[in-house]
């Protein structure tokens, strides 16, 4: 098995000051021959011992495509947090899975990574036993960004206010949500826009209620202009649930089967019941001239 760095956290939202990490850990394995790979859980470690939900900023495989994408991690290794991970001594954390299991020959954590039973490994037990071990390791310090500390917990409240312009400052990229398109998602047709309809998994952080300017990326690397809702729909649904709906601008294909991310660029209005269906339309070609301008001014047009 070739060795690997492996970059340690939960990685929500894959924000900036895990970037710090992720980066690191591709430096050094690119000067070891080693594998650069990161470690993380399929459930917030807090939520299992609390019983309490953790809304996530991104489900575990967009974790997955932001690490690889942005950062080059060629291995993500997902772990479940049960019982046997939860009891797990911090010693035994470090030999038996990290090294023996994973082939880690240099950790890389972040200055308040907390790890094993009871979260009894701090940073300063993780250097001292890679240097016991004959292990590399480097604890990345906080990182700030306009004088407030990068948090998954900030962007986390700034996404669910919508703010999604400043989100993307302390992400270092552009909020997402990631989907394939299947047979069953359903292509509006009332306004003679194409769309899409996202369903948001599970403990996902779905973004405050409004229209949002947004691009959609394919796998071959194009990219679409859109326009979102996220809400109820209420001018065409009576509908409670929350669904995110987009309008893709100039164009014409089928998109079944396909992986796209959604990126949230900038957030326009609130979401408003229309009292018939052309007002909605009139509205939507305000905001559809509004994303082509947004675009012209990024140089995305």
């Amino acid at each position: 098995m070739k060795p690997t760095v492996i970059a340690l956290g939960f990685f929500d939202g894959v924000h900036r000051g895990h970037g710090a990490l992720l980066r690191r850990t591709a430096e050094v394995a690119c000067r070891l021959n080693a594998t650069p790979a990161a470690f993380t859980f399929d459930r917030p470690p807090k939520e299992v011992v609390t019983g309490k939900p953790v809304p996530l900023i991104n489900s575990t495989q967009e974790r997955r495509e932001l690490m690889e994408r942005l950062y080059g991690i060629q291995r993500v290794i997902v772990a479940p947090f049960d019982h046997g991970m939860m009891t797990m001594s911090w010693e035994d954390f470090i030999t038996k899975l990290l090294v023996e299991t994973y082939g880690a020959v240099h950790l890389v954590a972040g200055h308040d990574y907390r790890f094993g039973h009871k979260n009894a490994g701090t940073p300063e037990l993780l250097q001292e036993k890679c240097r016991q071990l004959g292990l590399g390791c480097d604890i990345i310090p906080k990182v700030e960004y306009d004088g407030i500390t990068v948090s998954s917990t900030y962007i986390r409240q700034l996404v669910e206010s919508g703010q999604v312009e400043r989100a993307a400052e302390f992400l270092g990229h552009r909020h997402c949500l990631s989907q394939t398109v299947a047979h069953g998602f359903r292509f509006g047709r009332t306004i003679g826009i194409p769309t899409i309809n996202f369903t948001v998994p599970d403990h996902v952080l779905v973004p405050e209620r409004g229209v949002y300017i947004t691009r959609a990326y394919l796998p071959d690397g194009s990219s679409i202009a859109g326009v979102t809702n996220v809400g109820t729909r209420p001018t065409v649904s009576d509908s409670s649930k929350v669904s995110i709906e987009t309008f893709l601008l100039d164009f014409d294909g089928d998109l079944y089967g396909k992986r796209i991310r959604l990126e949230f660029c900038r957030r326009l209005r609130e979401e408003k019941k229309f009292d018939s269906p052309q007002q909605l339309k009139d509205e939507v070609e305000k905001n559809i001239a509004q994303a082509r301008a947004y675009f012209r001014e990024t140089g995305e047009a």
